[in-house]
């Protein structure tokens, strides 16, 4: 790269006032980029916090639809839901995934009835509704079958579909569930439900908060997913998941977890150029919320910036707990 020498090139100039910073900046967060993840749990004006994730609730469908409504408020335009299955409902082969009055299903057309134009976007896993805790069906050794889940995950994702997903979002890790599920989502006539492949997604230890959240960490009882999710030491890896995703029929692909993967962000980003969507885990947002009970960083700045770091990877959305705090941060850093 060549450049004039300095005095006649100072880099400092451009840097000198706001606006002059706001005209060449290189990249930009919106609201459009914010996804909020959201806990949803059975009963009525029932709400309980996640210990292990502070500020995060879970909320049954009346207290969610309320919430919404501050949400949307804020310019926050897809929401992801999360059920909490009750541990009575969990069985082996995860038959509540698919029940059209499951927990999932019945937050969705409530949500949309309230929210027409909001986008839901749904997760497509068995962990929360398996009595083991793991994405899938065991065979007799404990292992995961593959195709027996995939038969599985058809039938969660049409459920949904039905329900009024806007987008489907497989974050199982199996070999061909996007090819699959996008033939079942054609043939019953939702030809516009997205997906959005979780294909980059590995067997991190940021998860833990999240399997608190959603009620599956006392089922896996200190087990692991390595058998189907990636070895954290892998990147080209990364990139043949995303291109057989990308081939079945995915819309959109995402890394999961977020900032310790910008590296596969970036990767995916330059070598494909396809919708890319990367997860601030829950381990990510405890880490941070920690930091600023303690009065470690700066909350406000913090939050923003490492948002943006996601768009400077290439991530053209983030699935983030921070979304209702950005949004309000971002709606008074517009004010100024």
């Amino acid at each position: 790269m060549m450049s004039s020498p300095f005095p006649h090139r100072r880099m400092r100039r451009l840097r000198a006032k706001d606006a002059l910073r706001g005209l060449v900046a290189e990249h930009r967060l919106t609201t459009d980029d914010l996804i909020y993840p959201v806990f949803v749990l059975p009963g009525e004006n029932t709400r309980e916090a996640v210990p292990s994730m502070p500020g995060v609730e879970r909320l049954s469908i009346d207290l969610l639809v309320q919430e919404a409504a501050h949400w949307v408020a804020l310019g926050i335009k897809t929401i992801a839901l999360f059920p909490v299955t009750p541990m009575s409902l969990k069985t082996e082969c995860a038959s509540e995934a698919f029940n059209p009055e499951g927990l999932a299903q019945q937050a969705m057309r409530a949500l949309k009835k309230a929210f027409p134009e909001v986008m839901l976007m749904s997760d497509i896993a068995l962990d929360p509704f398996t009595s083991h805790g793991q994405d899938g069906l065991l065979d007799e050794t404990g292992y995961v079958m593959n195709d027996e889940t995939v038969e599985v995950l058809i039938k969660q994702a049409l459920s949904h579909a039905e329900a009024g997903a806007d987008i489907v979002a497989p974050s199982d890790m199996m070999d061909g569930r996007i090819g699959s599920i996008r033939k079942a989502l054609e043939e019953a006539g939702h030809i516009n439900t997205c997906i959005m492949a979780y294909s980059a997604k590995y067997a991190s230890a940021y998860y833990g908060p999240f399997r608190d959240a959603v009620g599956s960490a006392a089922n896996i009882k200190g087990g692991n997913k390595k058998t189907y999710q990636m070895d954290p030491a892998n990147t080209d890896e990364a990139l043949h998941e995303i291109a057989l995703d990308i081939e079945e029929g995915a819309d959109m692909v995402m890394v999961k977890p977020g900032m310790p993967y910008l590296d596969v962000v970036r990767r995916c980003k330059d070598e494909f150029k396809v919708p890319t969507f990367a997860y601030q885990v829950s381990g990510e947002y405890a880490m941070h919320q920690a930091a600023f009970a303690n009065g470690w960083l700066n909350e406000e700045a913090v939050i923003l910036e490492s948002l943006l770091a996601f768009k400077r990877a290439g991530a053209d959305g983030i699935l983030t707990y921070f979304a209702p705090k950005a949004a309000e941060l971002l709606a008074k850093q517009n004010a100024k």
